[in-house]
Parts: structure tokens; C-alpha cells; sequence
């Protein structure tokens, strides 16, 4: 027994060798009940009263230190010795003496490795260079151990969906209204699409006529409101929320992201609550660059291969899935999450896919009575409209992935006129941001419609969406907020034109006066 003991403490230290982590013999007191009375048989009865005087001391010290083992609870979980991961992630710690705690995980790999190694350490002690320190020692060696503030537990309130509680498709409409600006065919789509899936998670209509999932395809350009759209969603529907990016996917083997970690991030947001985010949304975007690549001799690995791999996650199965890791390993514990009922929304910008509804367009004949023009479709703005699933085929996604999201709409490139009423009509529009910050300063804030035209013409050339609308405001807001603190005199402060423009500058006025001021 005592040798057994000592040569898994051993193995600990040669685990935890690479940490600064070393144990010696006198660190432990190995006690073998069944020696203890051998060699007790043969002692007087002094030794035995010393005996049982030790045994009682011992017994007053367990129960001392039952009864403090809520006063040693500083609020702060334990970490591993070896591996440094807080109780909350490996369970149970094993506590050593000198206050060093070891976590399951570390002790196995320990026994494992006594049992199937083939070094012997009896001989490794003997051996020149290696050199076991006593841990006492390192108590001031070592740096202090980071802390790790336990979480406190606040009673789960978790109610499952009513279908009385569901919004009805132009309720959920009105409310995306009052936040994204356009994008009339698409937040139709995106409300029915919604209301039927949380109506069939609700009702858990699974009899003879069983209904299948309302997954979705969203493209559009970059900056169009995809993620926002999204984001809104979730937040009307009450329901947990994960936004993932495909390009960190790979195949399960690789390095990246497995497949299942869309999934774990999902469970994240429901507080590691299983029930929960079983009803979640999951956002994956830039699913255009999981396209399948073309003329390629190397295994696709971050293509067609993550397509595959993602057809049970969408279709809806039990998956097992890391807690709180992208990745499975032997360190990170496992859960089983049913995607059933998860509402899967994909979105990308597919750069590339106009020009193949335009070849596709174009096959007409050029001659003749019925011929159109080759450059017809060459500034169409609403290209992405006329998409159909051959284009996608061709674009590098595979049949099996398409079919199992049957809801495809595109969202319109944003114009000069939505440009100007997403700055001021959403009910968190950028300029009400901005007001409301100089508001804080008891500034008004104004911008006259010049003002707003020069940043959307502005916003256009740099091709990027709404994203560019913030970026120029950011820009030219910069010294007006600087400035404003030093001088408690201003009142108001409006935007021009001119000033967008280079050409001239705000106009300030002061508190009961009106002084323009050119910059």
C-alpha cells in the first residue's frame, strides 16, 4: 500500500516537472494500518497509551476539520497543482497535504502512467541529474497562485415556450422595422419562417405528419444587416443566442474549430443550460468561405468537408459537445445537446456569386428579335435577387447542405436614401448615440440634411455598408468631442455640409446666443 502510494505521487511529480511542480518522501506521511499494528504488537504499554492518546488528538483533529471545512471556503475555487484548471471545469479536486490540490484528470494519467510506463522509478530516484526537491521549500519560490472568484448559483428561471407567447409574423415584422431600415422581402421571409419553427418547438408537433426544421440562407453584401437582423431576432424572441464564423471550421482532426463548437458556443449563452439552448438560434456566418473549393488536389478540409460534417447539426440529431472548448479533448468535458429544435441561420456576402447569375442570365441568344444585350445585367444593383439554387451549386456548395436549409432570400445592397435613414430613423441610430452622449454634456446635438447626405455619398465610396456610416462619424466627431468638455459656454452644436466636406466647419452657439463659428 505505502509503496503503491508513493510511486503515484512520484508520477504526479514527473507530470507536474515542467511547471516548477516537484514532491519528495518528506512531504507525505504514508500510514499502512496493517504495519502499524505489526509493529505495535511487540511495544510496552507506554507506547500504547502514546498510542491511543495520538489516536484520540487525531479524532478531535478530523472533527475539527469537518466542522471547518465551510470556514475554509474563502469564495474562491481550487486549482490544480499540475494543470492549473479551477475546480468549476475538472470537479472534485484530491487535496495534498501543503495545501497542493490535484484534479482527477492529472491523478488517472499518474496511475496510468505507473501502470503502463516503462520507467522505472525506483531506479529514476538513483539516477544522476535527477533531483526531487522538498515542495516545502518552494513555498517562496514559486509565484502566488492566481485565484478564481467562484461563480454564485442564481436559481435557473427557465419557462418553456407558450405558443400564446409567440409573436405573430407582422408583430415580429414591426418590431425589426423599428431597428433595421429596408430590407422589406427579407424580414418578411425572416418573421414567418421564425413563427412557424418556434410554433412547431412549441406545440412538439412530432406525430404522423411530422414537421421539418425552417433553417435559412441569408446573402447579401457586407454591411447590409445580416448580423443585425439576426441579433434583433433574439432579442424579440427572449431565446439564446450564438454568432459563429465558418472560416475557423475544419474538419474534426484538424487544427481549427470542430464542428460541433457552433454548438457549445450556443450552450454558453444559455448559462451551460442544456434544455435551454436547445431552443436557441445559431447565427453561422461567412458560410460563403466553407464553399467548395475548385481545382484542387488536396483534401478540403475548411470546404466541402465541414459542408458534410454539418448536415446532422442542421438536419438535427444528439451531438456531443465540448463545454466551454472549440475543441474535444481528453481535458475538456463532454455534453449531449439535441439540435432539433436549434434554429440554424446562415449568411454570407458570396462575392463571386453575381457573376454566375449573370453567365447563367446571359445564355440567351444575342441575335435575333428576342436577343438581349450582353451588358444588361452589368449595373443591375438587385442582381442577388435572382439567385436560385444551381447558382449556388455552382458557387461550391454541395446539394445535401442546400436542401437542408430550404428558406433563401438575399437582402438589398444599401443606397444613398436608406444610407440617410439608417443614420437617424432606427431606434438606436447612430446619431441619436451621438446626441445622447453630448445630451450628458448638456450639448445639443444636430445635423442638417446636407450634413447627412455628404456621409452617406461618403459611406458609398468606400463600399462597406452601414459599417462605413460609423467609421466617417467616428471621423469628423472626434474634435468636436474633444473640445466640447474644455468650454461649458457651448450649447449647441450643428453639422454641416461644409464641415463633412472639408470645406468649412460647425456651427457652434452659445448658451443664450447665437455666434456662428466658422473652423
Amino acid at each position: 500500500m505505502r509503496a503503491f502510494v508513493r510511486q503515484v505521487l512520484r508520477i504526479a511529480e514527473i507530470n507536474g516537472l515542467q511547471k516548477g511542480i516537484t514532491m519528495s518522501d518528506q512531504d507525505f506521511i504514508l500510514v499502512d494500518e496493517n504495519d502499524e499494528e505489526k509493529e505495535n504488537n511487540g511495544q510496552d504499554d507506554s507506547a500504547g497509551k502514546q498510542e491511543v492518546v495520538s489516536a484520540d488528538s487525531r479524532e478531535k483533529d478530523s472533527g475539527k476539520d469537518s466542522g471547518s471545512d465551510d470556514k475554509d471556503d474563502d469564495g474562491y475555487e481550487k486549482i490544480c497543482f499540475i494543470c492549473h484548471r479551477p475546480e468549476s471545469v475538472t470537479g472534485k479536486m484530491i487535496e495534498l497535504p501543503n495545501n497542493i490540490t490535484v484534479c482527477p484528470d492529472c491523478m488517472q494519467r499518474s496511475f496510468d502512467a505507473m501502470t503502463n510506463g516503462s520507467v522505472d522509478l525506483n531506479r529514476l530516484m538513483n539516477m544522476p541529474g535527477v533531483q526531487f526537491l522538498n515542495m516545502s521549500d518552494l513555498e517562496n519560490m514559486q509565484p502566488k497562485p492566481q485565484k478564481i472568484k467562484k461563480k454564485k448559483e442564481k436559481p435557473r428561471e427557465f419557462h418553456k415556450l407558450d405558443k400564446k407567447d409567440i409573436p405573430a409574423p407582422h408583430k415580429i415584422r414591426a418590431r425589426l422595422d423599428e431597428y433595421v431600415v429596408g430590407q422589406e422581402y427579407a424580414k418578411k421571409a425572416m418573421s414567418v419562417a421564425v413563427y412557424n419553427h418556434y410554433k412547431r418547438v412549441a406545440t412538439d408537433t412530432m406525430d404522423d405528419i411530422e414537421i421539418e426544421k425552417s433553417n435559412m440562407l441569408m446573402i447579401g453584401p457586407t454591411g447590409s444587416g445580416k448580423t443585425y437582423l439576426v441579433k434583433t431576432l433574439a432579442r424579440l424572441l427572449d431565446v439564446p443566442l450564438a454568432i459563429t464564423d465558418a472560416t475557423s471550421l475544419t474538419e474534426a482532426g484538424y487544427i481549427g474549430d470542430d464542428i460541433e463548437s457552433v454548438v457549445s458556443k450556443l450552450l454558453a449563452a444559455a448559462d451551460n443550460d442544456v434544455e435551454k439552448a436547445e431552443q436557441g438560434i445559431i447565427f453561422i456566418d461567412e458560410i460563403d468561405k466553407i464553399a467548395k473549393k475548385r481545382n484542387s488536389n488536396q483534401r478540403d478540409v475548411s470546404g466541402e468537408s465541414v459542408q458534410q460534417g454539418m448536415l446532422k447539426l442542421l438536419e438535427g440529431s444528439d451531438v456531443e459537445v465540448p463545454v466551454g472548448a472549440n475543441s474535444k479533448n481528453a481535458m475538456v468535458p463532454l455534453t449531449t445537446v439535441n439540435t432539433k429544435n436549434i434554429l440554424f441561420i446562415c449568411g454570407g456576402a458570396f462575392p463571386d456569386l453575381e457573376e454566375i447569375i449573370k453567365e447563367r442570365l446571359q445564355k440567351k441568344t444575342s441575335m435575333g428579335f428576342n436577343s438581349e444585350l450582353k451588358d444588361k445585367f452589368e449595373h443591375d444593383r438587385d442582381l442577388l435577387s435572382k439567385v436560385t439554387v444551381e447558382d449556388l451549386r455552382k458557387f461550391g456548395m454541395i446539394p445535401e447542405f442546400l436542401g437542408r436549409l430550404p428558406i433563401i432570400f438575399t437582402l438589398k445592397p444599401l443606397d444613398k436614401e436608406m444610407m440617410v435613414k439608417i443614420l437617424k430613423e432606427p431606434r438606436n441610430a447612430i446619431l441619436k448615440q451621438y446626441q445622447k452622449l453630448l445630451a450628458l454634456d448638456e450639448v445639443k446635438l444636430d445635423f442638417d440634411d446636407g450634413a447627412l447626405e455628404a456621409i452617406a455619398e461618403k459611406a458609398m465610396e468606400k463600399d462597406t455598408g452601414a459599417r462605413a456610416l460609423r467609421a466617417i462619424i467616428e471621423e469628423f466627431m472626434l474634435d468636436i468631442m474633444y473640445e466640447i468638455p474644455k468650454d461649458d459656454s457651448i450649447g449647441e452644436v450643428v453639422i454641416t455640409r461644409e464641415y463633412i466636406e472639408g470645406t468649412g466647419g460647425p456651427i457652434i452657439r452659445l448658451r443664450g446666443q447665437e455666434v456662428p463659428r466658422l473652423g
